[in-house]
């Protein structure tokens, strides 16, 4: 739910972006298509990757490098949506 909201936010300034892109992975040499689903990718230049937890944990960060590196994009953002200012719960990554 959150994506979406995001997505409407996005879309009402004009931003291009794709919500839940599908990811291949090769493995052994062989494509997995769809292996993961990014959130959402903005201006095919920003992973931003949505959620709504108790708190960050090194996992989630994980899964946004990993996001990074799969996809040959630098630049990701993890925003955590339970938290009392939204400031406080955006991390930025760079590749």
């Amino acid at each position: 739910m959150y994506g979406q909201c995001l997505g409407f936010e996005l879309e009402d300034r004009g931003l291009r972006f794709e919500q839940q892109k599908a990811l291949a992975v090769t493995y052994q040499g062989r494509s997995i298509p769809n292996a993961l689903r990014l959130d959402l990718v903005v201006e095919e230049a920003v992973v931003v990757e949505a959620k709504a937890i108790q708190a960050l944990l090194p996992v989630h960060q994980a899964q946004v490098l990993t996001y990074l590196r799969l996809s040959g994009l630098r630049l990701g953002l993890l925003i955590n949506f339970n938290v009392p200012l939204l400031k406080d719960g955006i991390r930025r990554f760079v590749l």
